[in-house]
């Protein structure tokens, strides 16, 4: 649904109610990114609730992979500190700053702005209100009241293309991505230099482009098309349509690797692993610095050595990577943990890369 009347969905979040410092520069951070389910800090002494908002990237709530990664830390937050919370589906890209002025309007002291499409809108928002904070997910933006809370997709990417090249019995391998763009350049990048440091004749077909982030049958058909072409494993980093990426890994008795959140349930033994990463932590670490007047506008980095992304355990799937594979994804972990591989992010550095 749309809203078109800012008065009107302040109104609304007043009627629904809530889910219920001092900035740093711009210097950039590497972040550990402690499990979100750790207990967390103690309400504060005052009692009186930090309100949190939510502005949802497209593909919303349910998604089952980024946005609800995002919400996950605001549910853990919900948990463990004094808080209450309102969230906010966005059907486009006009409902970013809206969405977000709406929150800063109804109250809310700290607000996630869930994907890097909002940095436009959190460019003109933020300003307006110097008291609210704001995280913004994959997103760059330097302002002393917004915090960036970036990934290092590539590192992680690396991790599934090696288990992929480990698996794959046609030694050819896919990628679907939601849109051709920098972000999610990284993704594929760390998954073609990962397959190739396993397997250097591995083929990593030409990936597919959904171009959108929420049309399920556009990603299954995406991923038809890379099975019907002689791949046996398929990466996406899609949003929701990756959901039908896994459901095309299902049909075609193949599989599929997910993305963001744990996907390996979607479609058990269906989906080799899920490349995971720690929005949920991000999302909880920043409230409990806001909450313990901690917040900073530096730029915070999880990566795989603070354990800012990595993969699954392959709980569903232990029978077809095997125990000897797995001691190699092990190996390789700490290389990339350590600094000793480098891993690429762009197709420059890629085209450069080389094993150590």
């Amino acid at each position: 649904m749309k809203i078109a009347h800012l008065g009107f969905l302040a109104a609304a979040l007043v009627a629904i109610g809530c889910g219920s410092g001092s900035e740093g520069g711009g210097a950039t951070t590497t972040t550990t990114a402690g499990s979100a389910s750790a207990t967390g800090g103690k309400p504060a002494a005052s009692g009186e609730k930090l309100k949190v908002g939510l502005v949802f990237d497209s593909g919303g709530k349910g998604d089952k992979s980024f946005n609800d990664s995002a919400y996950a830390g605001i549910t853990k937050a919900k948990s463990d500190l004094n808080i209450d919370d309102q969230s906010i589906e966005s059907k486009s890209e006009k409902d970013y700053s809206t969405n977000l002025a709406a929150l800063a309007d109804n109250g809310c002291k700290v607000i996630f702005a869930v994907g890097l499409g909002q940095a436009d809108a959190l460019k003109s928002v933020a300003p307006k209100y110097p008291d609210v904070k704001f995280g913004l997910v994959d997103g760059e933006l330097k302002a002393p009241n917004v915090r960036c809370l970036l990934f290092a997709e590539e590192q992680g990417s690396f991790l599934a293309g090696y288990a992929a090249a480990l698996v794959s019995k046609t030694h050819k391998i896919g990628f679907v991505g939601g849109m051709n763009i920098p972000l999610i350049t990284k993704f594929l990048v760390g998954y073609t230099a990962g397959a190739k440091y396993a397997d250097p004749k591995i083929e990593v077909l030409p990936p597919k482009y959904t171009n959108n982030w929420v049309d399920v049958g556009l990603g299954k058909a995406a991923a038809k098309v890379l099975f019907d072409s002689g791949a046996d494993i398929v990466y996406h980093a899609s949003g929701r349509c990756g959901l039908g990426v896994i459901s095309a890994a299902k049909d075609a008795g193949k599989l599929a690797i997910g993305v963001d959140k744990n996907q390996d349930g979607e479609a058990p033994g269906f989906v080799l692993t899920s490349m995971m990463k720690s929005v949920d932590t991000a999302v909880y670490n920043t409230i409990k610095d806001v909450e313990d007047n901690k917040f900073t506008s530096d730029d915070k980095v999880y990566d795989l050595a603070s354990g800012g992304v990595g993969l699954t355990d392959f709980a569903l799937t232990k029978d077809k990577i095997g125990a000897a594979n797995l001691a190699k994804l092990d190996e390789v972990k700490k290389l990339v943990s350590s600094g000793k591989i480098k891993v690429p992010a762009t197709q420059e550095e890629l085209a450069s890369f080389k094993a150590p």
